[in-house]
């Protein structure tokens, strides 16, 4: 400090105190802080288990599977039988078992396969090269990789142990030990299968790709007001697009479970790859209907109007269509009503095409006041987008139709059961199927305007 003489000071404190309190303050802060965080975690640990309890049950089935093979090592008898190599089962168990039962499975077949053709033949130098096969790597990498690893382990302890052929032989035991475990606990505890993932994510991509369709149409020409809950709905045709790694992979493993529910040994799976394909090409025509809009370039409320109901009829009977689909699959019995709702579809999409082309005329009649005024011209930039458009969603309409034919092939492989009508439901009361005369008038209202469409 300087004083009016312009002569400075210095005070020095001591920080003893000072400095323990700055200390033990810092101390405090980082524990609450630490604390704060270990409380998110276990919360968002907690959040993860609630929404899909079996994540928790998988973790119980591994150390049920654990502590069975650890009897191995605590049991005198288990353990003079296969001695030291117990190591191997308990292993096998930690490597083998996967969330879905085809994946252990698959694991398990893999890794008996590998160990035992690594203890007879010595070809890792082929099996390497096989790794780059596709079929191979797509289906029996692991078990490969397995046959290298067991026969360099056998090839560089042969050694120093005379016992060759029994260490393979205990080796091949403990590891049939490990991964049979597996699979009994796997299939038999609460299992979760990758054919009924696959299923349920095939049939859940269809609900949201026609929920997406619904709602880029209506935004699109309604004006909605977007909201949250709206938005989501609309975003659900990325989750098509975004599920194919999953999709190859729960087929892949679905094709190595046993009979289960309502899904047999030989079910077409690779079918759902080709149902989850042409969805892709289907969500791709809505993304860029999405980009429309968003586009800077906005069509006129006039032009709207004149294309908004044929446009929404296309999208509304588009969306009907996938949501039968999604029913049908879901069920595994074939739509009787699916063939109209195709026609109807088909339909609206040819009217709205030729709205489109009748459009400049229609337009430009409208517009005309008195015969001596001349025509006034539609601006370029409406016709194009107005014309983007429709073309998106007349391609749509084909994108649906090829889902509509993946479909009914799955049907036909997997042998889904004839669609019942209203009248087989309830054939033992006859009275059901009679048509009343307010019915049989609704019938003729709607005869007669199908006659005049």
């Amino acid at each position: 400090m300087t004083n009016n003489n312009g002569v400075e000071w210095r005070i020095k404190v001591e920080d003893g105190p000072w400095k323990r309190a700055g200390i033990s303050c810092s101390m405090w802060t980082f524990i609450t802080s630490l604390y704060f965080k270990l409380c998110r975690f276990v919360k968002k640990a907690w959040e993860i288990g609630v929404n899909d309890p079996r994540k928790f049950i998988h973790c119980v089935k591994v150390g049920l599977a654990l502590a069975a093979v650890s009897l191995f090592y605590y049991l005198k008898p288990l353990y003079d039988g296969v001695g030291k190599n117990a190591m191997w089962a308990v292993m096998t168990v930690i490597v083998v078992f996967e969330y879905t039962a085809g994946a252990t499975i698959y694991k398990s077949v893999n890794r008996i396969c590998g160990t035992t053709l690594a203890g007879l033949l010595a070809l890792a130098s082929a099996v390497t090269f096989s790794r780059f096969i596709p079929t191979i790597k797509a289906r029996f990498d692991y078990g490969a990789l397995i046959f290298i690893l067991t026969f360099s382990l056998v090839s560089v302890s042969g050694y120093r142990i005379d016992e060759l052929f029994s260490l393979a032989n205990q080796r091949i035991s403990t590891i049939i030990i490990g991964t049979s475990l597996c699979i009994i606990v796997s299939t038999t505890v609460r299992p979760v299968w990758a054919g009924q993932e696959l299923y349920v994510l095939v049939t859940g991509n269809l609900d949201k790709l026609a929920d997406s369709l619904e709602g880029c149409v209506a935004q699109y020409f309604e004006a909605q007001t977007p909201t949250e809950e709206s938005n989501k709905k609309l975003m659900g045709y990325k989750c098509a697009l975004n599920s194919k790694a999953t999709e190859e992979s729960l087929a892949n493993l679905a094709r190595w479970e046993p009979t289960h529910g309502r899904f047999n040994f030989c079910h077409p799976w690779k079918q759902y790859l080709k149902i989850g394909a042409t969805m892709r090409r289907c969500a791709f025509c809505i993304d860029a209907l999405f980009g429309c809009i968003n586009s800077e370039n906005k069509t006129s409320n006039d032009i709207k109007k004149i294309m908004s109901i044929t446009s929404m009829k296309v999208g509304i009977d588009s969306t009907n269509v996938l949501k039968e689909l999604a029913i049908t699959i879901k069920k595994m019995r074939k739509s009787n009503k699916l063939d109209i709702l195709v026609m109807e579809m088909n339909n609206a999409a040819q009217e709205l095409q030729n709205l489109l082309k009748s459009y400049p005329n229609t337009q430009n009649n409208a517009k005309e006041t008195s015969p001596n005024e001349a025509k006034l011209e539609i601006p370029i930039m409406e016709i194009i987008q107005v014309g983007t458009v429709v073309s998106l969603l007349s391609e749509i309409v084909a994108r649906v139709e090829d889902i509509v034919k993946c479909v009914e092939e799955l049907s036909n492989l997997a042998k889904f059961k004839e669609g019942k009508t209203k009248c087989d439901k309830s054939k033992q009361h006859s009275t059901d199927c009679k048509i009343s005369p307010e019915q049989q008038n609704d019938e003729e209202v709607i005869i007669k305007t199908l006659q005049i469409v």
